[in-house]
């Protein structure tokens, strides 16, 4: 059973956010970033560049992800109780077209579904209906074909 918590920084588009078709989806909580509210994340799975590398030790494991503009990270942190546990996801390709005029894109940057996708993936097991209001899903997983092998088995 997917259990996903998603502080999502207000000031982010909801029209651009790839993320926002899974609101209401079960299994997965959407919290929005309030500098006076607390947020227990502790002992969940926190995508994070500085991380070891996600693996099936990390089964059973909810997993916490940041929506934010990378520089905005630290403050929404900041709120957060508890030890979740910092891992990155192992080298995937996104198939999200970015272009920023203000910033440089990372070079392994994700789009915050495709990131989404596969920590679950790697978790939980296949969830294919995670990417079924994406518009690059069939791309993302045909540039990550070793995706799959990372899955856990459904149920597992």
């Amino acid at each position: 059973m997917l259990d996903v918590l998603i502080l999502r920084d207000p000031r982010e588009s909801t029209k651009k956010c790839s993320l926002t078709p899974l609101r209401g989806a079960p299994g997965v909580r959407f919290v929005s970033y309030d500098p006076e509210r607390r947020l227990d994340a502790g002992g969940r799975v926190l995508l994070h560049p500085d991380g070891e590398e996600l693996g099936p030790a990390d089964a059973g494991r909810g997993l916490f992800l940041v929506d934010c503009a990378w520089r905005r990270l630290p403050s929404l942190l900041r709120t957060v109780d508890g030890e979740p546990v910092r891992r990155r996801l192992p080298p995937l390709v996104t198939a999200y077209p970015r272009k920023s005029t203000l910033f440089d894109d990372p070079a392994a940057g994700l789009a915050s579904i495709e990131a989404l996708y596969a920590a679950v993936a790697i978790l939980f097991g296949p969830h294919p209906e995670l990417l079924a209001d994406y518009r690059w899903a069939e791309e993302f997983l045909a540039r990550n074909p070793g995706l799959a092998e990372l899955a856990r088995p459904s149920g597992g």
